[in-house]
């Protein structure tokens, strides 16, 4: 196995934010309540002893809320009652939730569960990371199957700014670092993929990190696209890259480990039926998907996540 040329720490919890400050600032426009857990309704049990009916818990950003919708979706339509319970909070807070069987499933990301429950996990393919994961989670906890879309942190700059400097990867990006400030969630200036990884893997020292705390959303696109900040961390999923035609810094030491979106559950209260309709939900999501999807919620559109997530459903053939 190769050998981590730094232990890693942690990745970016999605939405940046820490545990403390993810149900304050849960997106109201999803209608997350102050107190997401408190709501959650009673699974109770049937004649065989399995679960009558699931909540689907999502972190605090809109992509998981849409991919909580798809799960829940796809579990109805399989004749397994199933609830959402969006804007939970970090990673911190709804893996805990899972634990406790306040929810009983959330979408995560491989790379990022990985490290959450083996901080000096070296693993950095998809591949790779999928083969660990199993292993390492607490007791009672369980994955289904990964799905072939990813979404990770990626540097992202302007065309503008790349050909300022002639940037295609993060190498590039080092031999100007003193240069540039940065657009990130403040946790970038401690999680192991960010400033330590930056400093580590591509002796990269920013002048500055500017902290934003949507996750790459629009305040950190506006930062990028009038210059108050060079280059940001954005997740490549957003549609905000391809719409302004941003550059993603190509990354040739791993410092971005591999993200595949994949169910975490709690092995108490799952069926073979509902496990069955997860990962069917997992066999046809694309990574094209997600840009979509995003783009339906996010951009003009202004749909719902669970009006998106239905019409890729049936778009699918999972709901009729």
């Amino acid at each position: 196995m190769k050998q981590s040329r730094h232990p890693r720490l942690g990745r970016r919890t999605f939405g940046g934010l820490a545990a403390g400050l993810g149900l304050a600032m849960a997106l109201s426009a999803c209608g997350g309540s102050s107190d997401p857990l408190s709501e959650a309704p009673e699974t109770t049990g049937g004649a065989s002893g399995e679960a009558t009916s699931l909540v689907v818990g999502s972190a605090d950003f809109p992509e998981s809320q849409i991919i909580a919708e798809l799960y829940a979706g796809a579990l109805n339509a399989a004749g397994v009652t199933a609830t959402t319970k969006p804007n939970i909070g970090s990673r911190e807070v709804y893996f805990k939730a899972v634990q406790d069987g306040s929810v009983d499933v959330v979408p995560d990301y491989t790379g990022n569960l990985l490290l959450h429950v083996d901080k000096a996990a070296t693993e950095e393919s998809a591949e790779d990371i999928a083969k660990a994961l199993p292993d390492k989670l607490p007791d009672g906890l369980a994955v289904l199957d990964a799905s072939k879309a990813e979404n990770k942190d990626a540097m992202v700059v302007t065309k503008a700014t790349a050909e300022k400097y002639q940037l295609k990867s993060i190498e590039d990006l080092a031999k100007v670092c003193s240069e540039i400030t940065v657009g990130a969630p403040a946790t970038f200036a401690e999680r192991a993929y960010g400033l330590p990884g930056l400093k580590e893997n591509y002796n990269c020292e920013p002048k500055k990190l500017e902290p934003f705390s949507d996750g790459g959303g629009p305040l950190t696109l506006k930062a990028l696209l009038e210059d108050q900040v060079q280059v940001a961390d954005i997740y490549t999923t957003t549609p905000s890259i391809a719409d302004n035609d941003l550059v993603v810094l190509e990354d040739p030491k791993n410092n971005f480990i591999a993200q595949q979106v994949i169910p975490l559950y709690n092995e108490a209260k799952m069926t073979d039926k509902a496990k069955e309709a997860l990962n069917n939900v997992s066999s046809q999501l694309t990574t094209e998907d997600l840009i979509n999807l995003n783009r339906a919620v996010s951009g003009s559109q202004k749909q719902g996540a669970k009006e998106a997530a239905e019409a890729w459903l049936k778009d699918k053939g999972i709901l009729k």
